[in-house]
């Protein structure tokens, strides 16, 4: 057998003279307020065979330009783009949007929904059964408020395949495990669950350590297990808090008494699978 595939499955690009991104505007973001390209991540994702490109901002037009992208750049396996859930077109959309390595998940801003139980709307219920109709994932980008309305559609979508991003953002900074960490080890309960190890230095903030991360890193593998965790590392968002090797190298120092077999899993086996890489 060869080498197992070294994945980056959760990392974004944006150009911000294509098109507005407001949530750049906040002063907390200067230092990623310019427009990062596959060339800036190319040059920072040293040794990543294959790498999944996420949507950034509510625009289908957005997504369409991932999906050509990745069509014409090897490195990028697949694309989680973005697309109205509460259109009724949602199926010819998907299937508009389809290529060789094109499309592979779809994900809302769910963070950004005044509503928490945004997830459990007919509407959104009807897209997301639209999304695993046409063998896609669908990526949940939640806070831990959020996360009861996460289980509850999860439970009630056993067909669709979710994958949590960023660990629905813990609240490190605080220290503290609940209840966040009960309602991740009940979403991890179902089964067509899995989850990314990503965002986690943003959420930490910039004085973080591999000691402040690894309470929360030892519940997702406690509960999710390394075949249902993927690396991803939130670039260029990651320069926040820290440089894209730095924040790589904690992470296999937070999963290094795993055994080789499971810290390939949680850096290729399990994102090849779920994203259906090659």
């Amino acid at each position: 057998m060869g080498a197992a595939l070294k994945i980056d499955a959760h990392h974004h690009l944006w150009n911000v003279a294509a098109r507005e991104h407001a949530w750049l505007d906040e002063p907390s973001m200067a230092p990623i307020r310019r427009t990062f390209t596959v060339a800036d991540y190319a040059a920072q994702a040293a040794g990543i065979d294959r790498s999944v490109l996420v949507q950034v901002l509510p625009s289908l037009d957005e997504t369409r330009e991932f999906v050509a992208l990745a069509e014409k750049t090897p490195l990028i396996g697949g694309v989680v783009g973005w697309l109205d859930l509460t259109r009724p077109d949602v199926a010819d959309t998907l299937a508009g949007l389809s290529g060789p390595s094109g499309l592979v998940g779809v994900r809302h801003l769910v963070q950004s929904e005044p509503d928490p139980e945004w997830l459990n709307r007919p509407d959104v219920r009807r897209g997301l059964r639209a999304v695993g109709a046409a063998g896609l994932c669908y990526d949940l980008l939640t806070l831990p408020h959020q996360l009861a309305a996460a289980i509850a559609t999860v439970r009630a979508l056993p067909e669709l395949t979710f994958v949590l991003d960023h660990l629905s953002k813990p609240p490190i900074t605080t220290g503290r495990l609940e209840p966040w960490a009960g309602l991740i080890r009940q979403l991890a309960g179902e089964p067509n669950v899995l989850a990314k190890l990503s965002g986690l230095v943003t959420e930490a903030g910039p004085a973080w350590t591999v000691a402040s991360l690894r309470p929360y890193v030892e519940v997702a593998l406690d509960a999710f297990g390394p075949r249902r965790l993927m690396f991803g590392s939130d670039w260029p968002v990651c320069l926040l808090a820290a440089q894209y090797p730095t924040w790589a190298g904690a992470a296999e120092d937070l999963v290094a008494e795993l055994s080789p077999d499971e810290r390939d899993e949680i850096f290729g086996g399990t994102a090849c699978r779920t994203y259906c890489l090659t």
